[in-house]
């Protein structure tokens, strides 16, 4: 069972889940997420492929999932280091705060509540947030180029790579196709024919979202939209 709800923290979502017994396939969404279970907290990386998630029927999750660029700057870590893994926050972060937090949502009767609170108290005591960063997600959301994308935010081509691979994890041609998937996704399960999803979401057509589809899942398009 999944449910997930608007996180008081900007640009995130809190999610819980109770899993069934065997693998689950995570697929690519350009987030990072803070993961909590049994106690313990993980960071998700930005993931480039599905990640295969192993539980055990009943385990119970609580997650808070962050817009694409958020949580690298939360963290002090550079997106790209975290890519495709599931990493302990002990071994991502070790300052006090991080210590005392970890030893705080151990027993907490609602851990959504402290991963939430652990995310402003960073925001907070962290750097200023980089306007460009949700203007490259907006930007490449609406199909713009690369170049596009760098003249808008004021840096070269070159630039733009180093800071995406920094805050998303891969460059700006990888999350902008990551982004179109999941837009025609929602498009899809908005019962949005694919092929006019295709379109809404930038492909050159419905057999161009297929190709994408299996090359970034794995999967058929129509697999994606069902499940």
């Amino acid at each position: 069972m999944y449910a997930e709800r608007r996180s008081t923290f900007p640009g995130a979502v809190v999610w819980t889940s109770t899993a069934a017994e065997g693998q689950t396939a995570v697929l690519p969404d350009g987030c990072m997420d803070l993961i909590w279970r049994s106690g313990e907290v993980v960071v998700a990386g930005p993931d480039s492929r599905p990640y295969l998630a192993a539980a055990r029927e009943g385990d119970q999750y609580v997650g808070l999932r962050c817009a694409p660029g958020i949580l690298p700057d939360l963290l002090g870590t550079p997106a790209e280091e975290l890519a495709n893994l599931r990493v302990p926050l002990a071994d991502v972060s070790s300052d006090t705060a991080t210590a005392e937090f970890l030893s705080r949502i151990v027993d907490a009767a609602d851990p959504d509540r402290a991963l939430e609170d652990f995310a402003r108290s960073r925001r907070f005591h962290g750097p200023p947030r980089d306007g460009r960063i949700a203007a490259i997600v907006r930007l490449l959301e609406q199909q713009a180029s690369v170049r596009e994308v760098a003249d808008y935010v004021g840096i070269g081509e070159r630039q733009l790579h180093r800071l995406c691979r920094r805050q998303f994890g891969y460059g700006p041609k990888m999350l902008a196709r990551i982004l179109r998937l999941q837009s025609a996704m929602r498009f899809a399960n908005s019962s949005i024919p694919a092929a006019q999803a295709a379109g809404m979401a930038g492909y050159s057509d419905q057999a161009h979202l297929i190709r994408e589809a299996n090359e970034l899942t794995g999967r058929t398009f129509g697999q994606l939209v069902t499940v």
